[in-house]
């Protein structure tokens, strides 16, 4: 095996005992594995290790790693994870399977016009800012419900759930206590009788807390690729 493949791995090994700990089954987390910086050799060795989710930052860099592995085209599964402008979303809605970032009705507006017809709907997540940050993307909670209602009726997209990026927390009390804010929202919506699958929700750092409290997709980069390639 080699050294991505040991680290999924190991990933997988880490949600299967959070799973375990938290009375879950390690089925009901998927692991999407966050591809951003690293090149198409890196996508192509971790789809050799069985990993068919990959989560991309960046949409111009997606779509070159997109072209870069046509011949996996098939058995891959590409999720725009990152902010997404107006500008890309013609891109995005053409060659990516689903988007997690959503947090305003023009975009997911844009979305759905976008998505070509012999597509199937593109699977989207609302972006939800639960620590209330000024600088980071996301609806905030209050919000979520009215846009959710909105988005769900929209012809060419899938509302699948929710995703959120909760700021880093020193413990695992503190990171479940994030965790749990948008477990919250994700019950909400539900209870309103929008049906909702995934709670996109957890990373390197705080997966287990998110296990805990109802994840259902991690995003793990530095724990599958390595750390980041600094900028040149």
């Amino acid at each position: 095996m080699t050294m991505i493949g040991d680290d999924l791995q190991q990933v997988k090994n880490r949600i299967a005992k959070a799973c375990a700990e938290h009375g879950r089954n390690p089925a009901d987390v998927r692991l999407l594995a966050v591809s951003k910086t690293f090149g198409p050799e890196a996508v192509r060795e971790a789809h050799a290790a069985g990993q068919r989710a990959f989560g991309e930052n960046y949409v111009q860099e997606g779509l070159d790693k997109i072209a870069a592995l046509s011949d996996l085209r098939a058995e891959l599964e590409w999720h725009c994870i990152g902010p997404l402008q107006s500008n890309k979303t013609r891109p995005v809605a053409e060659h990516f399977d689903w988007v997690h970032g959503i947090d305003r009705l023009k975009i997911a507006e844009r979305l759905s016009a976008q998505r070509p017809a012999h597509l199937p709907p593109l699977q989207v997540c609302l972006q939800v800012n639960v620590d209330g940050g000024a600088n980071k993307s996301g609806v905030p909670p209050e919000e979520a419900l009215p846009l959710a209602r909105a988005v769900a009726a929209l012809p060419h997209l899938r509302l699948r759930g929710l995703m959120a990026i909760p700021e880093p927390a020193p413990d695992f009390a503190a990171q479940r206590e994030l965790c749990l804010r948008a477990r919250a929202v994700y019950d909400t919506i539900c209870d309103a009788g929008i049906e909702l699958d995934t709670l996109s929700l957890g990373m390197s750092a705080d997966l287990e807390a998110a296990v805990s409290a109802g994840s259902t997709m991690v995003r793990i980069g530095t724990a599958i690729f390595g750390g980041r390639p600094k900028p040149a």
